[in-house]
C-alpha cells in the first residue's frame, strides 16, 4: 500500500474516533444526556460511561490483565477528549467535510472488506516452479544481489566440545555416513551450524560474530578460500563454500524462489481486485442499475 493511502486511512480513523465527539461539542451538546449511569471518567462537559467499555476486555482475559487494558482505554480517551477540546478553541473546523470524509471512509472500508473476502475465495496459490522460472527469466534484471551469497557448510563449537578435532574431516568429507555422523554430531554440540549446501545464504549473516566477520577483502576472501578455520576465547569456527555469487550480480533462481512466489501472488490478488470492480460495473451497466446525469 502506497504512503498516501496509508496517511489517508490514519486520518480518516482519526476522524471516526473524534468526529461525533467534537460535532457534539460545536454544538453545544453534552454526551452526559444521552446515558442514564454512572460516568467513570470526565473531560469538561465530555463523559465516558460503563456502557461504553462493553466489549473492550473479553471474558477469557485475565481479571489483571482486563483491568490493564480498560485503565489504557481510559488513558486513551481522556487524550483524545482533551486533543479535541485543544483542537476546537484553536482552529475552525468544516464539520460537513468532516462528516464527509468520515462517510468517504465508511464506504472504502466496506468495499476493501468484500474486495478482501472475493479475493480470498478466488485466490489460486498453487505455483509451479514453471511459472517461477518463466518470471525470473523474463525479469532476470530485477533480481540483483544487493550482497554475497554463498552455499556450503557453516559450524560454530565451543572449544570444550568432544572430539573437535574430528569436525575438520567430516566437514570435507564427501561420503554420506561421515555427513550423517556430522549432523548428529552438530545436533548435540554445535551452538550454530548448517550443513546443507544447497541452500545460499547471505555471507555477512552467517559469519557474523565470529572472527571471519573483520575480513578486511570479503570478495577476495571468498574468490580465495574454500575452507576456513578460526576460533576466539570461546568457539571455533569452520566454513566450507561450496559456491560464492558477489553481489550486484544475477541472483541464482533459488537464493529468490521464495521472492518470486511472493510477488506473483501478490500479482494474482491485484488482478482478481480488478476483476471484481470490472465484473460489478459490467453487471450494473447491463442491469441499468445506475446512470449519469447531465
Amino acid at each position: 500500500m502506497s504512503s498516501w493511502k496509508k496517511n489517508s486511512i490514519i486520518i480518516l480513523s482519526l476522524c471516526c474516533l473524534w468526529g461525533c465527539d467534537f460535532i457534539k461539542m460545536r454544538d453545544g451538546v453534552s454526551n452526559e444526556e444521552e446515558h442514564t449511569g454512572e460516568p467513570i471518567a470526565r473531560v469538561k462537559n465530555q463523559y465516558l460511561y460503563s456502557e461504553d467499555l462493553e466489549g473492550i476486555a473479553p471474558a477469557t482475559m485475565s481479571k489483571e490483565d482486563s483491568s490493564e487494558r480498560v485503565e489504557r482505554f481510559i488513558h486513551n480517551w481522556i487524550q483524545k477528549q482533551l486533543l479535541i477540546q485543544e483542537a476546537s478553541t484553536k482552529i475552525e473546523f468544516n464539520e460537513a467535510d468532516i462528516e464527509r470524509k468520515m462517510l468517504d471512509y465508511k464506504y472504502s472500508l466496506m468495499g476493501y472488506q468484500y474486495q478482501s473476502y472475493y479475493v480470498n475465495k478466488h485466490l489460486d496459490k498453487s505455483i509451479s516452479d514453471e511459472e517461477v522460472k518463466q518470471y525470473y527469466d523474463e525479469h532476470i534484471d530485477n533480481f540483483i544481489l544487493k550482497q554475497n551469497i554463498i552455499r556450503g557448510k557453516y559450524i560454530k563449537l565451543p572449544l570444550n566440545a568432544p572430539k573437535i578435532k574430528k569436525v575438520k574431516g567430516l566437514i570435507n568429507s564427501e561420503k554420506e555416513k561421515d555427513l550423517e555422523e556430522l549432523n548428529s554430531y552438530c545436533l548435540s554440540f554445535a551452538t550454530k551450524y548448517q550443513l546443507d549446501d544447497s541452500v545460499w545464504m547471505i555471507f555477512d549473516e552467517v559469519i557474523q560474530d565470529s572472527p571471519l566477520a573483520e575480513i578486511p577483502n570479503k570478495v577476495q576472501y571468498l574468490q580465495n578460500q574454500k575452507y576456513s578455520e578460526t576460533s576466539d576465547d570461546k568457539f571455533r569456527y569452520y566454513l566450507k563454500i561450496q559456491e560464492f555469487r558477489i553481489s550486484d550480480n544475477i541472483s541464482p533462481l533459488e537464493f529468490v524462489k521464495e521472492d518470486i512466489r511472493s510477488i506473483i501472488i501478490n500479482k494474482r490478488k491485484v488482478e482478481l481486485a480488478q476483476q471484481l470492480e470490472d465484473e460489478v460495473y459490467e453487471r450494473a451497466t447491463q442491469n441499468n442499475e445506475f446512470e449519469i446525469y447531465n
